[in-house]
């Protein structure tokens, strides 16, 4: 697998995508995404990752609406940035603001200590997503392989 910049200004590595082609629950798609995103070098623990992505999100919900979803954490079992991006076509019922269903979920974990790359790759992310021609495309792929070319730089 290739690793690439990817338009959020962060490598990522066509494993750390996934397509949700069925329908699934919240749980079961931030379930996906963790499982995307352990083997990464940089996750020390993907139970502590995984745990820390759930804890988070019963505290509030990290859909921002408009169809999208940011779930993040800031743990020290993660030793540098790291980005998930999973695709549900048909749309996950997120429990957002807006009411909802979530086509697009990025998953980022960041170090404990790393506020200012945290505040920054959360800004491009929200920048990125903003572009509806981008947003339109990566809900109309097909295969994680259409989404990792699409969200090429």
């Amino acid at each position: 697998p290739r690793c690439t910049m990817s338009v959020f200004g962060i490598d990522i590595d066509e494993t750390q995508v996934v397509l949700l082609s069925e329908p699934v629950t919240k749980q079961a798609a931030l379930d996906q995404l963790v499982a995307a995103v352990a083997e990464h070098e940089s996750i020390e623990d993907s139970a502590a990752l995984r745990r820390a992505v759930h804890e988070r999100e019963a505290v509030m919900s990290t859909g921002i609406g408009g169809g999208i979803a940011i779930p993040h954490v800031r743990i020290p079992e993660v030793k540098s940035p790291v980005l998930g991006v999973g695709i549900s076509p048909q749309g996950i019922d997120y429990g957002t603001l807006d009411g909802n269903p979530v086509h697009i979920l990025i998953l980022f974990a960041t170090p404990a200590t790393a506020d200012k790359e945290y505040l920054n790759l959360l800004a491009r992310v929200m920048m990125a997503l903003r572009n509806r021609t981008l947003y339109d495309h990566l809900v109309s792929c097909r295969s994680p392989r259409e989404i990792f070319e699409t969200l090429r730089d």
